[in-house]
């Protein structure tokens, strides 16, 4: 599988989670999980803007943004136990997009420094 499928793939699932994580497997206790999804959808929806001018930017925003749900993901997991799976799903999808980018960045410097 190529790289940036997979990171196309992880950044879908991260999407995907937001929306099972606010409004099914923890919603916010005493909030609003419109309001929860408010704040955290349009970081992780507003690199689609970048794929017209392909995947490999539109990737490399969302990798950006990932670090945020990264840390996201560590501080939730470690102080709200109701929502400790979900979160370390939420870092373990950030890892897999981060990882597929940096493979994908690797190949691209071998595959053109070949090409010169």
């Amino acid at each position: 599988m190529k790289p940036l499928r997979i990171g196309c793939i992880a950044w879908a699932a991260l999407v995907l989670l937001q929306l099972a994580w606010y409004l099914w497997l923890a919603p916010p206790a005493g909030g609003s999980p419109a309001f929860a999804l408010l704040l955290t959808l349009p970081p992780l929806l507003l690199p689609l803007l970048a794929l017209r001018t392909g995947t490999r930017r539109a990737l490399l925003w969302v990798g950006i943004v990932a670090l945020f749900y990264f840390c996201h993901g560590i501080v939730a997991a470690w102080v709200i136990p109701a929502a400790r799976v979900p979160a370390l799903l939420e870092v373990l999808l950030c890892v897999v997009l981060i990882g597929a980018l940096g493979w994908d960045a690797r190949g691209y410097k071998r595959r053109r420094a070949a090409g010169s």
